[in-house]
């Protein structure tokens, strides 16, 4: 006869065995973030809430152990050599966060992110006086982390010149550019303010944005999916704005339970303590 011990092992080894999955999320890794945050612009409309969003939004990073790099106010060739620097410094299996609040603009199906010297421009120039937002996330996920975390408060409404029309007339900007464009990328999660094409409201009186506001109060949710964060996100934005803003999120993970602040539950130490539970189950 086959003793009762072997039995509460064998129970506690397959116990084990299904929780392999959710182990990994709880792997130590490096955690890294680019917060960045745009808001006294040169030549365009300033914005209230990104200084303080980034500022928060840093600061909420490092409470559940990203190593974060913050910066304001960068002009395009700063911008340019900060992300360059962060990129740099990513290595596999890095979890990698990049965030940005400020002004974004897509064109010709490509997104902007637009630094504080960015003069007011037609859209052909865009691609030598902002920063692609889609190369910036190609980069960050070709260096393979764990996952890319990409997210953009940067949905207000900024004009482009239209060089066609008399500068002085009321059609001298161009609204074509309004929002931004759906952006996708393996291994990525991005998400956006508002859903492709709008703008998002911007909050002025308050503190901060209304997509960085539900952010700060769900990003530090322990032992929750990065995707169910985010769903927590846009239904406190939506809720708030009364269906006026809706964040648009694009996932391409095959990862599961990817949790920003990962806290190991106790794992059992006897292993005859589950065993009539799992013995149950192997031989009903």
């Amino acid at each position: 006869m086959i003793p009762n011990a072997f039995f509460s092992d064998l129970a506690y080894c397959l116990l084990m065995a299904t929780q392999k999955t959710d182990d990994t999320a709880f792997r130590p890794r490096r955690k890294l973030a680019l917060v960045i945050g745009i808001g006294k612009y040169d030549h365009c409309e300033e914005l209230q809430n990104p200084e303080n969003d980034a500022n928060e939004m840093s600061d909420a990073l490092k409470s559940i152990d990203f190593n974060v790099t913050k910066k304001l106010d960068l002009k395009r060739a700063e911008m340019k050599h900060v992300v360059i620097d962060f990129e740099e410094s990513i290595k596999p299996d890095d979890m990698v966060l990049f965030y940005f609040a400020g002004h974004g603009i897509q064109w010709e199906d490509q997104n902007y992110l637009i630094p504080k010297d960015t003069p007011t421009l037609n859209g052909a120039d865009l691609n030598k006086s902002a920063i692609n937002a889609q190369h910036i996330l190609d980069t960050l996920s070709d260096h393979n982390p764990y996952v890319t975390i990409f997210l953009l408060d940067c949905c207000r409404k900024y004009h482009l010149r239209n060089p066609e029309v008399d500068a002085r007339g009321p059609d001298a900007s161009d609204s074509k550019s309004v929002g931004l464009k759906a952006m996708h990328k393996a291994g990525s999660l991005v998400a956006f303010a508002c859903a492709p094409g709008t703008i998002a409201i911007e909050g002025k009186g308050q503190r901060n944005g209304l997509f960085t506001k539900y952010l700060l109060k769900h990003i530090k949710t322990a032992n929750e999916d990065i995707r169910m964060i985010l769903s927590d996100v846009t239904d406190g934005v939506i809720q708030e704005s009364k269906s006026k803003q809706i964040p648009f999120v694009s996932g391409s993970l095959s990862k599961k339970n990817i949790y920003l602040c990962g806290q190991r539950r106790d794992q059992p130490r006897e292993p005859g303590k589950y065993a009539s539970k799992y013995l149950v189950l192997l031989f009903r």
